[in-house]
């Protein structure tokens, strides 16, 4: 005989926050990326690039010695490279040790192009950190659209292909719990510890990947 579920506040049909949690705290997203940055954080270190701002090299790295930024975005004054990664060529040839590439993926429309972009951007021995995304909303009105959703087994297929078989590292973060909780917007700060950490590679929230140019 099934037990009753009892919903409560998420028997609704629209989100509890239509903002991924920010305005209830830190979306649960954020709590994985950061996972993954911090345990690769020796990755984050000499001349870095990252998208859109450095917050995560300020954070995370160590031993930087210079910070470029990527924007397809013009308008971003702290860009210090506005390019599209999804057209080859468009980063600087073997000039980085490190490239933090997160939740940016699923706006590009070839990305075999952009993975080679990003091999081809880094230095002998460098390292890219990369997250995508495994279950998220939509893009709205006046928000840039999203094309894609990622699995695990895709992503190595995808970055193996540019890095090749030994250099890339893929690794799955969440649970059903959290996922759920991420689609409907509550944030890290309302889950335990320990259903965060939980891990369940049935039902990932993010892809976290590590792929070292050879």
């Amino acid at each position: 005989m099934r037990r009753p579920v009892f919903l409560g506040s998420l028997r609704r049909t629209t989100p509890i926050s239509e903002r991924w949690g920010f305005d209830r705290g830190t979306p649960i997203d954020r709590y994985y990326i950061e996972h993954f940055l911090a345990a690769n954080r020796k990755d984050i270190t000499g001349q870095a690039l990252e998208v859109k701002d450095s917050v995560y090299t300020d954070r995370f790295g160590s031993g930087i010695t210079a910070t470029s930024i990527v924007d397809i975005d013009s308008r971003n004054d702290r860009a210090t490279i506005v390019a599209d990664l999804g057209v080859g060529g468009s980063l600087p040839e073997s000039s980085f040790d490190c490239f933090v590439l997160t939740q940016t993926l699923q706006y590009v429309g070839d990305l075999d192009a952009a993975i080679s972009n990003a091999f081809g951007a880094l230095r002998p021995g460098g390292a890219l950190l990369a997250t995508v995304p495994a279950i998220t909303r939509g893009s709205g009105p006046g928000e840039p659209v999203d094309l894609w959703r990622f699995t695990a087994d895709g992503c190595s297929r995808l970055f193996t292909r540019a890095f090749g078989d030994d250099a890339v590292s893929v690794k799955s973060y969440g649970n059903v719990l959290a996922a759920v909780a991420f689609l409907t917007g509550l944030a890290h700060e309302e889950l335990k510890e320990g259903e965060l950490a939980a891990n369940d590679s049935r039902f990932p929230v993010i892809i976290g990947i590590r792929a070292i140019r050879p």
